[in-house]
């Protein structure tokens, strides 16, 4: 019973509301594997579980499962002290083993840790003492404005590094000029070890601190294997410096190693410095979102215009914009217009003209006009906020193809360890009477050769880059796993309503046959008392008029409106309206209701007692993208869908205008998702895009969900990625990045299995019995240190590729194409209006 009371956890409770909401979770946890014990009390909306390690991530994820939330803290916390592949492992697993942690992961690359936890029983600054206590640090953010900075923390970390690393590099050239043409000189020993002292004792003292403390919670990591190479190299130099004697008496001759000892700290130092520049570049993409917004804003407060920092703005203030000026917070147009630079958020380069009500967003230029905007959302509601919040969690997440290399880099260090002292062994018992020199120098070559950063930073930093290649473009991307996804696409759906086209209707075409000016005043007023929905369309059309005195208004259910002007009754409406009332229709006019009705255009008639007038068409425009976006696709051999509820005609005039050869009209937002089962039963991997309420059942059931950046929040909530600007072009560039990062994902872990694999035997002195080839400490030392900033620069070359959406691109898997006939379902349409 004791056991069971010193693991009882505590896990607060959202929405368990009755006895049979906890029914449910009591339930659902005694069906949870690990759990020994558990409880909920309902009055203090907590259930109480006891059990093995790692119970609690289990028993949340059942509650949540379940339909209930748990009230716990997600938070991304910068690690400090960080050197290796390693440390992330052992931070991640210090933060696990902490009661009242649910989730924890530590992305190297990004020196991130993302954490969720349980309020009730730990705080940030608890985790912050667990992982200082096992050598390293969390930078947790202060409100005080005299605290240091992240930034500058890692700025003054960076200078740091770059002093030691050209100090070590003066003191170390002479010991390698000595070491290797003037060996022969008075006192050589002596100088070069004065010299090498300062560099193994200051500039790389924190490869020895940060052992140490690695070996007082019995772990290791990169500082260790470099503490144990270069220090035994300098140990056996200084041993053999002041009792040359002991192997003259053994006649053999003691070596030095001097200038081993300082190069292998030279050269994992530059290696260091040249990586966090590298590092630095790949988060490039987040700190120019970041740099988006102003550090001040002007603010009217009364009659005065005040410039105020960015963090004292308020909600409901009246901002200033001048020309140039970037845009500090979301809001809306109150006067004044003006053209506005989106292409930071949207990826689209043709300004957006604003004016009064208009949305304006934190982050963008405007151009040369001044306006006024009222502050809606400010801090952390604003679209850039959440654009950069989402970013920041997307490069903080794990890709699947990362836990081979977690796994590995997690035991690399004590098996490194291991195979150094098995060199040792087999030196010191075959290599002859130089066995054991020559043994201990192998034993430091394989442990400074060994690099487990390599294996660490290969998947994250190729994320790092991508998602925020992606974010410049206008493409958000939640995590890792949908980056990695995206590139086995072969089936994408897509919903049509503001996804293929514009998403609200607009007059496309007007035929005016008698006195235009008159015909468009009277059809605004009619259409300005009418309660139709495509009423708006016409409206935004025509533009604005003046007041007419309309008499004897009269909405006609099913076929339009009418109304009496000077004596003469005008109607609006449907071609039956025109009909019942004795309104002979034109040759003129009945062709084009023919042409427009064939494209699925929705007719508005308007006439006089005696004759037609005008005839409007109106329409939910095709995107200007979509035909080319699909073409891309399909020449990609991505089999593309249309899903809509519209009806058969519109949904088979929209398939036609855009190529889409497979269509389904009429179809409600559960049969979306089975549409989307169905295909993943045919062993399709299926991407679905969509901007609705409608849509969400849908773009949850899909391998990849696309969400359109226009379209409702539950949408954007539920997909894994966002086109910011709707443009369907940005779908094909997102899985050419996908494709591209994998790629690049790829290359690092080949590159950085076979350097350790060719590496560690090469230093251990496999070749040794063949033809005398033995590794020199000193090119290992500069052989690890490039190790890893070869995978950082292969990550970069992603910055500089085009996502252009080419099919050549695109087309990298072997994808069956689609058939050439098109297949509909339902066949019958009504295109006028009702």
């Amino acid at each position: 019973m004791k056991d069971v009371k010193e693991s009882l956890i505590q896990i607060p409770l959202e929405g368990v509301e009755s006895e049979h909401c906890a029914l449910i979770v009591d339930k659902g946890l005694q069906k949870t594997e690990g759990i020994t014990s558990h409880k909920v009390e309902l009055n203090n909306r907590r259930a109480l579980i006891s059990g093995d390690s790692g119970v609690l991530a289990k028993a949340v994820q059942t509650i949540r499962d379940l339909g209930y939330g748990v009230n716990s803290v997600k938070k991304n916390i910068p690690v400090l002290q960080m050197t290796c592949a390693s440390c992330a492992a052992n931070v991640e697993n210090t933060v696990r083993a902490l009661p009242g942690v649910i989730s924890a992961s530590v992305n190297y690359a990004a020196a991130v840790l993302s954490v969720e936890y349980l309020p009730n029983m730990i705080q940030a600054a608890d985790i912050r003492q667990a992982v200082y206590n096992a050598g390293y640090d969390l930078f947790l953010e202060t409100e005080d404005p005299e605290a240091e900075s992240l930034e500058d923390i890692h700025r003054k970390n960076f200078r740091r590094l770059q002093q030691k690393t050209i100090l070590a590099a003066v003191l170390s050239l002479p010991v390698v000029i000595i070491g290797m043409f003037f060996m022969n000189i008075p006192y050589a020993n002596h100088i070069m070890w004065v010299l090498s002292t300062p560099v193994i004792a200051w500039t790389g003292k924190d490869f020895f601190i940060n052992a140490w403390k690695q070996a007082r919670h019995r772990s290791a990591n990169m500082d260790t294997l470099v503490a144990l190479g270069s220090g035994i190299a300098y140990i056996f130099s200084v041993f053999n410096t002041l009792y040359p004697q002991y192997w003259m008496q053994r006649g053999l001759h003691g070596h030095v190693y001097f200038e081993a000892a300082a190069v292998i700290i030279t050269f994992i130092l530059l290696g260091k410095l040249l990586e966090e520049r590298a590092r630095g570049n790949t988060s490039a993409a987040l700190k120019n979102l970041m740099g988006l917004q102003p550090k001040t804003l002007t603010v009217l407060r009364g009659e005065q215009e005040i410039q105020i920092p960015l963090g004292e703005v308020q909600k409901n203030d009246i901002v200033l914009v001048r020309p140039g000026e970037k845009i500090a917070v979301d809001g809306t147009v109150t006067s004044g217009n003006s053209y506005i630079d989106e292409s930071m958020l949207s990826g689209e380069p043709v300004p957006v003209f604003k004016k009064e009500n208009d949305t304006v967003f934190a982050g963008t230029i405007n151009q040369k006009g001044s306006f006024r905007f009222r502050a809606e959302k400010v801090g952390s509601e604003t679209m850039l906020a959440q654009i950069i919040r989402m970013v920041q969690d997307a490069q903080g997440s794990k890709a699947p193809v990362q836990k081979l290399a977690d796994r590995i880099a997690g035991i690399f260090v004590p098996v490194v360890i291991g195979i150094s002292l098995l060199t040792f062994a087999v030196w010191a018992l075959a290599g002859g009477e130089n066995g054991v020199s020559q043994g201990l120098i192998a034993m430091a070559t394989v442990l400074v050769i060994a690099c487990p950063c390599a294996l660490g930073l290969a998947t994250p930093t190729a994320i790092m880059v991508g998602i925020g290649k992606a974010a410049e473009k206008g493409i958000l991307i939640k995590d890792a796993e949908s980056l990695e996804s995206a590139r086995k696409v072969n089936a994408l759906i897509l919903d049509k309503t503001g996804t293929i086209t514009e998403g609200h209707p607009e007059v496309t075409d007007a035929l005016f046959l008698h006195d235009e000016n008159q015909s468009r005043q009277v059809l605004f007023q009619l259409e300005k008392r009418s309660e139709h929905p495509l009423a708006e369309a016409v409206l935004r059309y025509l533009g604005s008029a003046g007041q007419l005195p309309l008499t004897h208004f009269e909405s006609i259910s099913g076929q339009g409106v009418k109304a009496q002007l000077e004596g003469r009754t005008w109607f609006a409406g449907n071609k039956k309206l025109l009909l019942d009332n004795g309104i002979s229709i034109p040759a003129e006019a009945e062709a084009k209701a023919t042409q427009w009705s064939s494209e699925a255009k929705t007719l508005v008639w308007f006439a006089d007692e005696e004759k037609v007038r005008a005839l409007l068409a109106i329409a939910d425009q095709v995107k200007e993208s979509s035909a080319r976006a699909v073409k891309h696709l399909q020449d990609a051999g991505i089999e593309v869908y249309m899903l809509t509820g519209d009806n058969a005609h519109t949904a088979a005039a929209v398939a036609a205008r855009t190529g889409i050869k497979q269509y389904r009209a009429e179809v409600l937002p559960a049969g979306k998702a089975d549409f989307v089962k169905q295909l993943q039963r045919e062993g399709k991997i299926v991407a679905m895009a969509g901007d609705g309420i409608n849509d969400s059942t849908a773009l949850a059931q899909a391998d990849v969900s696309i969400a359109m950046g226009r379209g409702s929040d539950i949408a954007m909530d539920v997909a894994k990625m966002t086109i910011i600007s709707s443009d369907l072009e940005k779908i094909p560039q997102a899985l050419v990045l996908s494709r591209h990062t994998v790629a690049t994902i790829r290359q690092n872990l080949f590159w950085a299995f076979i350097y350790n694999i060719i590496g560690i035997p090469l230093a251990a002195g496999i070749l040794y019995p063949l033809n005398g080839f033995l590794l020199n400490p000193m090119i290992a030392g500069a052989a690890m240190a490039l190790s890893s900033v070869s995978v950082v620069l292969n990550s970069l070359r992603l910055k500089w590729k085009k996502q252009t959406g080419n099919p050549v691109n695109l087309s990298t898997d072997d994808v069956t194409g689609m058939p050439p006939d098109r297949t509909n379902f339902v066949s019958q349409n009504k295109t006028e209006r009702t």
